[in-house]
């Protein structure tokens, strides 16, 4: 069976590990005893990424910090280089990476879009290949997509259309990596209440999201860290999927 009865002593890495429902991610892990690479893009989340490993460290567990612009797959191999250096061969990969673009096609630049691709497609792509390529047989693999996946929405072409490349690279990856028991799976939380959603969104807006939803409100980082975990212990016959967690704001 590869179901982890345990997490003590699994070795985590999480990308955007260092704030939002990525610090949330590392924090539970090493709750649970594991060894958790936290990884932050720039200096600009530094001291978040560096508060959320003393915190870590507060609480008696054990984490260390990667940064690195993984749009770069030198990059994304050099974080999975670090964390086997530091801990040995990984279990867990979660990828929380990603960037949102509320425009219209027609005013969407070609810089525009080539930076969405590289963030939300490019970025999970090699974090799927190297985190395969540094794990120990049995392991998880977990990307952090979109509940617009099952949108009819204006305005998110190159954020939704990016993360959907990712549906795609999960089942591929799945599929390639069953002999190994590595399951690959994707969750797609509804817009999530954190400094990464408001800025697209007029008030108007941010009150027509919360209207989709269960009790009128954004998704929490709180009810999308528990599944993440869900896949690595009880959840683990859950393989190519993507779960949407998002308040029934989309269905398919």
């Amino acid at each position: 069976m590869a179901k982890f009865n345990t997490l003590e002593g699994k070795v985590v890495v999480v990308a955007g590990g260092g704030k939002n429902l990525g610090a949330l991610v590392s924090k539970d892990y090493a709750n649970e005893g594991s060894k958790v690479v936290v990884h932050y893009h720039s200096s600009s989340s530094e001291e978040e990424a560096r508060q959320t490993v003393a915190s870590i460290g507060d609480n008696g567990g054990e984490a260390v910090l990667f940064q690195g612009d993984l749009t770069s797959a030198t990059k994304v191999k050099e974080l999975f280089d670090f964390a086997v250096s530091q801990y040995g061969n990984i279990d867990i990969a979660v990828n929380t990476v990603g960037k949102v673009l509320r425009k219209p096609i027609v005013e969407t630049s070609e810089e525009e879009y080539d930076s969405m691709q590289k963030i939300n497609a490019k970025s999970a792509y090699f974090f799927i290949k190297e985190a395969a390529k540094h794990m120990n047989d049995n392991g998880k693999i977990i990307t952090i997509v979109t509940a617009l996946l099952a949108a009819y929405t204006d305005g998110y072409s190159t954020y939704a259309g990016e993360k959907a490349s990712v549906e795609h690279y999960t089942r591929a990856a799945s599929a390639e990596l069953m002999s190994r028991g590595i399951s690959v799976n994707n969750i797609a939380p509804g817009p999530m209440d954190t400094p990464f959603f408001y800025p697209e969104e007029t008030d108007e807006r941010v009150a027509f999201h919360k209207s989709q939803a269960l009790h009128n409100q954004l998704t929490q980082i709180e009810d999308i860290a528990p599944l993440v975990k869900f896949l690595t212990t009880d959840g683990w016959w859950i393989n190519g999927q993507t779960i949407f967690a998002n308040g029934g704001y989309t269905t398919r």
